[in-house]
């Protein structure tokens, strides 16, 4: 998990193309909005390897969600059960529910249900909200935080100076 921390501050700072970031963010939206550990949120964690993004922005952005996750639990079952008793959807569901492996995915959970169609309206405009966020934290924050005492002072202790220099290569 450090490494992964570690990864995506070099990326933030470097030259990583914002949109894998942005990508990364928004990945860990959607699984930070799916109940952790059922089929379906490793399914999706699964595909989402197949796409390029930054995973360590991927994991920083789930962990922070998961961290509110008793916030936003309530309005997702809410959603969930909105979406899943609606009249219209009602053959779909039924379809879905009597092919093969399908049910074991507990898609007609109200908290999946919700948190997957949170995750699927909110994907696109958190991925243009980091995609102009980002260049604003390389030009504006980074050299701020770079340049505070805090970080400086961090910066003489031992320990994070051996993990400093084996994060950049060896690199003085």
């Amino acid at each position: 998990m450090i490494n992964a921390i570690a990864k995506l501050i070099l990326a933030l700072n470097g030259n990583v193309k914002k949109s894998q970031l942005a990508a990364g963010f928004a990945w860990g939206l959607l699984l930070g909005l799916v109940p952790s550990l059922n089929p379906f949120w490793i399914v999706l964690l699964l595909i989402s390897f197949f796409f390029r993004h930054n995973h360590g922005s991927k994991l920083l952005s789930l962990a922070l969600l998961k961290l509110f996750s008793p916030l936003i639990g309530p309005p997702l079952d809410v959603l969930g059960w909105e979406l899943l008793h609606i009249e219209a959807l009602q053959p779909f569901f039924i379809a879905l529910y009597n092919m093969p492996f399908v049910p074991f995915t507990k898609f007609n959970n109200t908290l999946v249900a919700g948190g997957l169609a949170a995750g699927i309206v909110l994907w696109l405009p958190a991925f243009f909200l980091f995609i102009v966020l980002i260049p604003i934290y390389r030009n504006t924050l980074a050299p701020k935080i770079k340049n505070s005492k805090l970080v400086k002072a961090i910066a003489k202790i031992p320990f994070l100076k051996a993990i400093d220099k084996a994060i950049s290569g060896g690199q003085s």
